[in-house]
Formats: C-alpha cells, sequence, structure tokens
C-alpha cells in the first residue's frame, strides 16, 4: 500500500504524481535530497544501524522532519551581522508579531525572503531559505525572475499550500503530504479561469501572458504545479505566517522559490542572506524575528 522512492529518478515530480494518482499506492515518500547528495545520509543510517547496531524502529509519520537538517543561527548572531553591516531594522517580541506583520506586506505583493531555523537538505528551498509572494498576483512570476532571480521571465514558480487546504485548489487527496515539492498535481477546474479565442492562436512564450487561474503565479501552462504542503508539524513557523496570510486573504496559497540569485547556491548563513537581499530588488528580508525593509 505504501512506496518508497529515492535516487535521481525520484527528482521526475511529474512521475511522482502519475504514480500517486494513476497507481495502486494508498501513500508514496520521496526521499528528499533524492539525487547522489542522498548518499551522504545512506551512508549516516548504514553506519549508525548496521555497524554500529543501534535499533531502527519506523516510525507511520515521516522521520525526516521536513529535511531542516542544516545549519541554524540565533537571534543574537543575526542581531550582530545586521548591525555590523549597518542595517536598519525591526525585532518582534512574539512570532505571532512577526506573522502579523509579514502577512500584511505579503497582501501588499511585497517579495519577501525568509531566513527561519535550520537550513533544508536537498536541492529544494523548504521553507528556510525562501522567497514567497502572493500567489494570486498576475506580475508576481516576472517581477521574481527579472529583479531577483535574473533569469527568464517566463520560468515557473512552485506554490506551497497549507495542507488543510490542498485538496481544494489541486487535484490531490484531502491533506495529502507533499511536504519535499516532489509531486506535480493539477490545479482544480473551479480554479482556472477561461481562456480569450486569441490565446488559442498564441505561441510559446506569448501563453504566458493569459492568466489561467486564480494563483496565476504557479500555475503552468498545462495547468499543472508543482506542490509542496505546509502543515503545523514540520514548519510550524511557515504554517502560522500563511494562516495570518488566509485569514486575510481566504487564499492558503504562496509562491516559494529558493533564496539565491542564478548561478549561486541557496543562502546559508544571515550575512549570504543580507548580501543576495541587497543585491536584488527583494523587498523585505525576515531573519529569524528581525525584520529589514527595502
Amino acid at each position: 500500500k505504501h512506496l518508497t522512492l529515492a535516487g535521481g529518478v525520484a527528482l521526475n515530480c511529474v512521475g511522482n504524481g502519475h504514480i500517486l494518482r494513476d497507481g495502486p499506492f494508498e501513500n508514496i515518500w520521496i526521499q528528499p535530497a533524492a539525487g547522489d547528495a542522498g548518499g551522504a545520509l545512506g551512508t549516516a543510517l548504514f553506519i549508525w544501524h548496521q555497524l554500529l547496531g543501534n535499533s531502527r524502529q519506523p516510525l507511520p509519520q515521516d522521520s525526516m522532519q521536513g529535511a531542516l537538517l542544516g545549519p541554524s543561527y540565533s537571534d543574537d548572531e543575526v542581531a550582530e551581522m545586521l548591525d555590523a553591516a549597518g542595517a536598519t531594522y525591526t525585532t518582534y517580541a512574539t512570532e505571532e508579531q512577526l506573522c502579523e506583520t509579514v502577512a500584511d506586506l505579503l497582501v501588499e505583493e511585497k517579495v519577501v525572503a525568509w531566513f527561519q531555523g535550520r537550513m533544508e537538505f536537498g536541492p529544494r528551498a523548504l521553507g528556510a531559505r525562501s522567497i514567497i509572494g502572493d500567489a494570486r498576483s498576475p506580475k508576481m512570476q516576472s517581477v521574481m525572475n527579472l529583479k531577483i532571480k535574473f533569469r527568464e521571465s517566463f520560468r515557473p514558480f512552485a506554490p506551497i499550500v497549507l495542507r488543510e487546504y490542498v485538496d481544494r485548489y489541486f487535484e490531490m487527496r484531502p491533506y495529502q503530504d507533499s511536504p519535499y515539492m516532489l509531486l506535480v498535481a493539477p490545479v482544480r477546474e473551479e480554479h482556472r479561469l477561461p481562456l480569450p479565442v486569441e490565446e488559442e492562436g498564441a505561441f510559446g512564450i506569448e501563453r504566458l501572458n493569459y492568466l489561467r487561474s486564480t494563483i496565476p503565479a504557479v500555475t503552468h501552462v498545462d495547468y499543472s504545479a508543482r506542490i509542496q504542503t505546509v502543515d503545523n508539524q514540520r514548519n510550524p513557523l511557515l504554517h502560522q505566517l500563511m494562516s495570518a496570510f488566509h485569514q486575510r486573504t481566504d487564499c492558503p496559497v504562496l509562491v516559494n522559490t529558493s533564496f539565491n540569485v542564478r548561478g549561486e547556491p541557496i543562502v546559508c548563513t544571515p550575512a549570504d542572506a543580507f548580501r543576495c537581499f541587497e543585491a536584488t530588488d527583494i523587498d523585505v528580508l525576515v531573519l529569524g524575528r528581525s525584520v529589514v525593509l527595502k
């Protein structure tokens, strides 16, 4: 009833979606660093369990806890870096105040760099080193591509969606898990928009000039989307932020892309994040509970 996938072939998000929808399995789980990098994880597990003889107790839920296995930085380290850079910033007393403030900025169609906790392991930004924005915005895709990622305007972005609403926006099962952005599914019919007649005559990237859904920034020309679900166990702070955005907009979906520019790795340290923020048109930088406005 259950299938686990790993290896480079498991990074084929479209194929994974077909296996889940059309195959005989109730659930599939895909190792988030399914390429060669996953060998490091396999080596660690092999040594721990087979060479050192430690017992293995499989859990019914995802033991990787969102793949947040990288380094993290304290509020004091963030403040030290921002002060050394001469930055003007506001530090909020609570996570609730932080999320309420950032949700308001997202509603204003600000592009937000979100740097929280331990860095993700694997090729995807999963909400610890991410750039996020309003998926309802018709201009968000081109703005993020041209002014932040410095790449072609047509490049698609992926949605993050509150797991409890995933089946309302995408053709997936209720509460279907896709925590590592490794499943592609179609946008549901009720969220698709009718296309004008002239779209049929459009060619290539001209087709991107027509809005296809209520979440155009994450809807590909074939109405598909590469989905990451966000729940309160793996990433409670991002879930809290998205819930605040949902309360304001009735939309549980945001754009999520990796916090970097083309040709560079995802940022790791607060200094990396500030450097990337300064070099792009990102509007807001959130480092822990500290917020820097451009």
